[in-house]
């Protein structure tokens, strides 16, 4: 048996149905109980772009080549880069087949986790690059025994899939904090599903998607004026009760809640789950009171009034979508929350790309962003550890200018690299100053924990407040203040403070926080600004 494009087709369809389906469950593997374990969603739109490609293919290496420039294009976060990836170099290995058969499937197993690894800097054990290799390794060692041919090819296929298994129950073994938290690696997991999907669609079982996705006609939104939304963020979320919560009707507070605060409200309760669906200016306290009756499965904040200018943009841009490169450098920021978005633009950024925890950019997104940006050189300022390597691929799609990523892994850092930017300077000496000054800030924020878990020894509960200072769990609160308070002592020597107060916080409290760094911090120069920013009570910058 050999495999050809229409059964291929099959099969990445089948792959990208299965991670649909097990999206949430791999969302939930995310080690660290912040808000932003969107493993699953990423990996799903990433590969879900193979549902949209149409047209008939007679060979292997045609479909396959279309179908990792379409992923590629859709790549979202590190695990969905990774990903793109690993069908890019499927389809370099199947280059010149018009079918596959053992030898070349496990050369494209090959192939694919060469490129993965290429673009990682600093690989670690334990993650779905390990699952990928030891693939790999595994189908090229059975090759080479004579253990398959193309006779028994879906054989081969499920003996890949078993070792990858293996390698994934393997991740706790290699990567502690998997271990220390009960899970096995989010991205090795996804990408087992993808295998098994596939495996099924070649055995004439393709999985179907559960959720149904429906097509209607494209709205005229610049009929619609922003300020018509009264609610701002659109917040959903699904609770798993905690038993002492089981049953119909405990959880009225939480339903008299979302009438108090928003509209649009829907609210779903059964024996062991709450859904609800809020239009309100308050996200976080929704997610907090639901998040008494139960752990937190699910939660989604959209900010509708950005998602409406963009919609607005979007429609008023069709036939100018690339900008004449007349500038000598230009900027992209990815970044959430209108206060700290015109920060950026405040700061000379050019295009701004509404992104961040929980809500990726695609590769196509950032294409599009730089390509907007009126400049011979663009950087870009990815401003998130997840979105780094997306922005990387990204930039060797552009070929009508140079695309500069900054390795900004936070809002302060990509601030800093602004700040330090000469608009007069030469690129090199631009790039030392930017890079100096990213080196040299602290981020810091403050967030509330998810789920419940346990971190090096420290027991995390659901609600808690999280302070992270460069990326890294700091310090854990039962409250807002208490939590800043914490950071606040973490700030030593500090000549500037910059604090960015979120969607959720009041004037009030941010004033009384900014009073607070103000008084514990005298020599530093301090300024208070509203990010409006989801998710994130607090994002600070301390220089």
């Amino acid at each position: 048996m050999r495999i050809d494009a229409g059964i291929l087709k099959n099969m990445l369809v089948s792959g990208a149905n299965a991670l649909d389906n097990n999206k949430e469950a791999i969302n939930n593997m995310n080690v660290f109980p912040v808000p932003d374990g969107d493993t699953g969603i990423n990996m799903t739109l990433t590969l879900g772009a193979v549902r949209k490609m149409s047209g008939e293919y007679s060979a292997v290496n045609t479909l396959s080549a279309d179908a990792a420039s379409a992923v590629l294009r859709s790549a979202r976060g590190n695990s969905g880069a990774i990903l793109s990836l690993f069908f890019r170099g499927l389809a370099k290995a199947w280059k010149h087949s018009e079918t596959v058969g053992t030898e070349e499937l496990a050369k494209g197993f090959r192939r694919g986790c060469d490129e993965a690894y290429r673009a990682v800097m600093k690989p670690s054990e334990g993650t779905i690059l390990t699952v990928m290799r030891r693939s790999a390794e595994e189908a090229e060692a059975a090759l080479e025994r004579g253990e398959y041919s193309d006779d028994t090819l879906p054989e081969f296929l499920e003996f890949i899939i078993s070792k990858a298994q293996e390698s994934l129950d393997d991740t706790p073994k290699m990567l502690p904090i998997l271990k220390e938290v009960g899970v096995v690696d989010a991205g090795g997991c996804g990408f087992v599903t993808v295998l098994n999907g596939m495996m099924t669609a070649l055995n004439g079982n393709p999985v179907a998607l559960l959720a149904k996705e429906e097509t209607i006609a494209a709205a005229d939104f610049s009929e619609f004026d922003t300020a018509d939304i009264t609610f701002p963020y659109c917040t959903e979320c699904v609770t798993e009760k905690f038993p002492e919560f089981e049953g119909e009707g405990h959880a009225r507070e939480l339903h008299e809640l979302l009438g108090a605060i928003g509209d649009s409200v829907v609210f779903i309760e059964d024996e062991k789950i709450i859904k609800l669906h809020v239009h309100t200016d308050h996200p976080g306290r929704v997610i907090e009171k639901a998040g008494e009756y139960g752990m937190l499965v699910t939660v989604k904040i959209e900010n509708m009034r950005n998602q409406h200018s963009e919609l607005v943009a979007k429609e008023a841009e069709v036939e100018e979508k690339v900008a004449s490169p007349d500038n000598a450098y230009g900027f992209v920021s990815v970044c959430m929350g209108n206060g700290i978005s015109d920060t950026f633009r405040d700061l000379g950024v050019d295009t701004v790309i509404h992104g961040g925890q929980t809500m990726n950019p695609s590769t196509q997104d950032i294409i599009d962003g730089v390509r907007k940006t009126p400049a011979k050189t663009v950087f870009v300022l990815p401003n998130n550890k997840n979105i780094y390597m997306v922005a990387e691929q990204a930039s060797k799609l552009v070929k009508d200018r140079k695309v500069v990523v900054m390795n900004t892994k936070s809002v302060p850092q990509g601030i800093s690299a602004m700040i330090a930017f000469n608009p007069e300077g030469e690129l090199e000496e631009n790039l030392e100053a930017m890079n100096a000054a990213i080196a040299s800030v602290t981020s810091m924020s403050i967030t509330q924990a998810v789920r419940n878990t346990t971190l090096e020894g420290e027991k995390i509960k659901n609600g808690q407040m999280l302070g992270l200072m460069n990326g890294a769990i700091e310090c854990v609160a039962n409250d807002t203040k208490e939590c800043l308070d914490m950071l606040s002592e973490k700030m030593t020597d500090a000549s500037f403070i910059t604090l960015f107060y979120g969607a959720d916080v009041s004037d009030e409290e941010a004033a009384a926080a900014e009073n607070a760094i103000r008084q514990a911090h005298a020599d530093a120069e301090v300024t208070l600004i509203n990010g409006g920013q989801p998710l994130y009570d607090y994002i600070i910058s301390v220089e």
